[in-house]
């Protein structure tokens, strides 16, 4: 059971999402800039952190899991550089396709694809790990569906690019999953290590025929990128797991796509239509009905179980 002072984590994760919700002003901040520049030194900065920080305060971790990998029998080992590995790649992918979204298609396309990555876990919890569904979450799952119809028959483009960061990043928590008796910041800095060597060679292609300089904008704006949009609500976000579910941690998610939306249509003025309207309430809809009934259930799909209104829950 949780301990029973858990306001603090509760704080630290509804403040990982609320962060992650004003993403959207420091990409803006960098429009002009090609997406995968702005990737490049997002994984740079964020992978200097990381290792400052291990090398400063959580030397003790990474020796452990090292000593862990070593003691561990081969096939285990293996699984481990596989899906770190894997992890690397899926979240190369999705940032790329994020920070492009937002600043080449509109801020909407990608708050949606974070409405439906809890869904698209579950359905890759059902298929690939074997987690149960009950009737409620297919209900559920199967309005997400009608909602990517409606976006998709307006703007196929923007649905698609919807169901790539959902998707790469629903893979990249089903990875997680596999590796979670391994110290998530570890892993995270080994698999920001592998995306920097990923994308390293291919700077040039990356920056393309840009010739917008790099001036002290550009590297204030990529190291508040790096440091309190990505590296900061990755701490607190890891705080809050010590004590929540997983499930409430998946509930606390949608603050992050709802904080998105209200930047995109309040501050950039962002306009939509009667179907993307339609497809959004849908979506909403979804997650209420995949969390409805739950009282005295224990965790399953996965694990975006909301606690009954006035109990604790019990636990990236």
């Amino acid at each position: 059971m949780e301990t029973t002072n858990t306001k603090p984590y509760y704080a630290a994760g509804i403040a990982a999402f609320v962060i992650w919700g004003f993403i959207p002003f420091p990409l803006k901040a960098l429009a002009d800039y090609p997406s995968g520049q702005i990737l490049f030194f997002r994984v740079t900065l964020s992978v200097l952190f990381l290792v400052l920080i291990t090398v400063l305060f959580r030397r003790k971790y990474l020796l452990q899991t090292l000593a862990q990998v070593k003691a561990s029998k081969p096939r285990e080992a293996r699984r481990f550089l596989l899906f770190t590995f894997l992890g690397g790649s899926l979240l190369t992918i999705n940032w790329l396709t994020f920070i492009y979204v937002i600043n080449h298609i509109n801020i909407q396309t990608g708050s949606f694809s974070y409405l439906l990555c809890p869904i698209l876990t579950a359905v890759l919890g059902f298929a690939l790990l074997k987690e149960e569904l009950r009737p409620n979450q297919w209900l559920a799952i199967g309005l997400s569906a009608l909602s990517c119809v409606l976006i998709g028959t307006g703007e196929l483009t923007s649905l698609l690019f919807s169901l790539l960061i959902a998707l790469s990043y629903a893979f990249y928590l089903i990875t997680q999953r596999l590796l979670k008796a391994y110290d998530k910041i570890v892993l995270l800095t080994l698999q920001l290590l592998l995306s920097f060597v990923f994308i390293a060679p291919f700077y040039e292609q990356f920056k393309g025929s840009s010739e917008v300089v790099l001036d002290g904008h550009f590297f204030l704006m990529t190291g508040i990128l790096s440091a309190v949009f990505t590296v900061l609500p990755l701490f607190l976000n890891l705080y809050a797991l010590k004590e929540l579910t997983s499930g409430t941690i998946g509930i606390l998610m949608y603050i992050n796509p709802i904080l998105n939306f209200v930047v995109a249509f309040v501050y950039f003025n962002e306009e939509t239509t009667a179907v993307k309207v339609a497809a959004y309430v849908l979506i909403f809809i979804s997650v209420i009905i995949y969390n409805i009934n739950l009282k005295g259930r224990k965790k399953t799909g996965a694990g975006l179980v909301i606690p009954p209104v006035g109990t604790t829950a019990v636990v990236k």
